[in-house]
């Protein structure tokens, strides 16, 4: 992951509900008001196969299993249920030694076929998924973060990404992270410094854009497009 080491020092993650509030500004949309179709998941298991072997195959089963049985489940539940799966399901590992590239964005599909990524895939892997199980857009958010190591104490910081789920636009956020396996609430993580979020409709920052919006936003756009292709639909 390659957010620029210059960002300035931000605050901590407690009073992140105001990402989900008039307060941030939009600074352009991504295939603003569209909402993911009902897809048809039953070739992408024959797809992982090909593409991954018998290990990815069994893996996008399992995912799709998982999502079928949390319907009917409430979104706390479905929130633990996703988070323990992809966490357990996959391990943490570098763009360079995953996909030979420095930044790479990668699908649920490729993520699971896989069976490793970094904390950009796990985020993803996440938010699509409870958006296949019907959580609206406007209650997640992909946030980049400047993550505190070596504890409290630290002034280390490195990039990475959660996923963050608002109950009501004006809720302190619960945060889905593959450092910690418990859901927490954004109060409970200090050591995470919200940078900017986006989803599906736009990204928001607090006062004032970064450097490489725009292209943090063309990965965003590119992971879509082959999703599309893979057959998981965006539709008005």
């Amino acid at each position: 992951m390659s957010i620029s080491r210059s960002l300035p020092a931000r605050r901590p993650f407690t009073g992140l509900h105001r990402l989900a509030g008039g307060l941030c500004v939009v600074l352009f949309a991504v295939s603003a008001g569209f909402v993911l179709a009902t897809p048809a998941l039953d070739h992408l298991q024959d797809l992982a196969e090909s593409r991954y072997g018998a290990q990815g195959a069994r893996r996008v089963g399992d995912w799709q299993r998982v999502l079928a049985e949390v319907q009917s489940l409430s979104a706390p539940e479905q929130l633990e249920r996703i988070n323990t799966l992809l966490n357990r399901q996959l391990h943490f590992d570098d763009d360079s030694a995953v996909w030979k590239q420095s930044d790479y964005w990668a699908t649920p599909l490729e993520t699971l076929g896989e069976g490793a990524g970094d904390c950009e895939d796990f985020a993803i892997a996440k938010y699509i998924s409870l958006r296949l199980l019907g959580v609206p857009d406007s209650q997640l958010r992909l946030i980049y973060v400047r993550a505190r190591i070596g504890g409290p104490r630290s002034s280390q910081s490195q990039a990475h990404m959660v996923l963050g789920y608002f109950p009501t636009p004006e809720a302190e956020p619960l945060v889905l992270d593959n450092l910690i396996g418990e859901i927490r609430p954004a109060s409970r993580r200090p050591d995470l410094f919200p940078v900017f979020s986006f989803n599906a409709e736009g990204l928001w920052v607090g006062n004032r854009s970064t450097a490489d919006s725009s292209a943090r936003l063309s990965r965003w756009r590119d992971v879509l497009d082959r999703m599309r292709r893979e057959g998981l639909q965006l539709n008005p």
